[in-house]
């Protein structure tokens, strides 16, 4: 098993569906969409996630989606969602990604069953014990109606194969006390909340896994660039002109808003599987509106008064 720096943006990809009854998956848009952001300069990519909707994909297509980013990308590592509420399920995802040349496996932590912390530390030492390939805890407590504590986030680093953790509570003060707790060990904090990616690299953070990435790899890509080189003036300023974007892409459930601003884009189709459903019409406009004005600047020209 191979070690990974988890520094950088892994965008949590979205997967595309074809204009059928069965919402089949477009295999040739997702490889092209891996292709744009590897171009783009992320530092991995992330399939078969919350954003990439494998609630309602079978195992499968879990696998198929991961092979084809494996196969569609030359140089960035794939880091393939494989998490269930079933650790046998999750047991046996991981095999298969890992057998299909994922570069390592993000899972989240069991929902709607909500186990004690016991029962979290279990299930995911069942997967680190048995397959040998870096993983990364997930914590979305909004999700799951369980928040992985900050006394299990700690034990569990200590486990070789369990190597990060994508924070997405919105609790900074439990992120800070995790990375304060694991500073001896191989163990990086990844946001899962773009809005909060530079103040958690700014107490020792890695970097994200990011929705907004799909829509703008580069800015976030120089965002996060500039918060691990300390320079946390660049950082703010393209924080803040991200920030809307930010904001329009959760107006409603993930990943409904960010395959509309891909659909804008012209990068994939809006359509989701059910039971979400497109973007209400109300919000259309300023999601439009936002991706307008990031159109209208020049990264670089837009921060040459700050390197100044």
């Amino acid at each position: 098993m191979t070690a990974i720096d988890f520094h950088g943006v892994y965008p949590a990809m979205c997967t595309p569906f074809h204009d059928d009854d069965e919402r089949s998956i477009d295999f040739e848009t997702l490889r092209e969409d891996a292709r744009r952001l590897e171009a783009a300069g992320v530092d991995g990519l992330v399939p078969a996630g919350s954003t990439g909707e494998s609630a309602t994909m079978t195992h499968d297509e879990h696998i198929e989606v991961v092979e084809a980013v494996i196969d569609a990308v030359d140089d960035v590592p794939v880091i393939a969602g494989t998490g269930s509420n079933n650790t046998r399920e999750a047991l046996s995802l991981s095999r298969r990604a890992a057998d299909a040349g994922a570069d390592a496996l993000l899972l989240i932590s069991p929902y709607y069953n909500k186990p004690e912390q016991r029962g979290l530390v279990e299930h995911f030492r069942t997967i680190a014990d048995a397959v040998d390939c870096p993983q990364i805890v997930y914590n979305v407590p909004s999700r799951t109606g369980q928040n992985i504590e900050p006394d299990t986030a700690v034990e569990l680093a200590s486990h070789e194969n369990i190597q990060a953790y994508k924070a997405a509570s919105g609790d900074m003060n439990q992120i800070s006390e995790i990375i304060e707790r694991t500073r001896d060990e191989e163990f990086a904090m990844l946001s899962g909340d773009d809005g909060m990616t530079v103040p958690m690299i700014s107490i020792g953070g890695a970097g994200c896994i990011s929705v907004a990435a799909n829509v703008e790899p580069e800015r976030t890509c120089a965002m996060i660039g500039a918060a691990l080189a300390e320079d946390y003036e660049r950082a703010r300023a393209i924080h803040h002109e991200l920030g809307p974007l930010f904001r329009q892409l959760f107006v409603e459930t993930n990943p409904i808003p960010v395959k509309e601003a891909m659909r804008i884009r012209g990068y994939g189709p809006a359509r989701l599987r059910s039971p979400l459903s497109r973007l209400d019409d109300e919000y259309l406009d300023d999601l439009r509106d936002v991706l307008a004005t990031l159109e209208t600047e020049d990264l670089e020209d837009a921060y040459a008064e700050i390197e100044r």
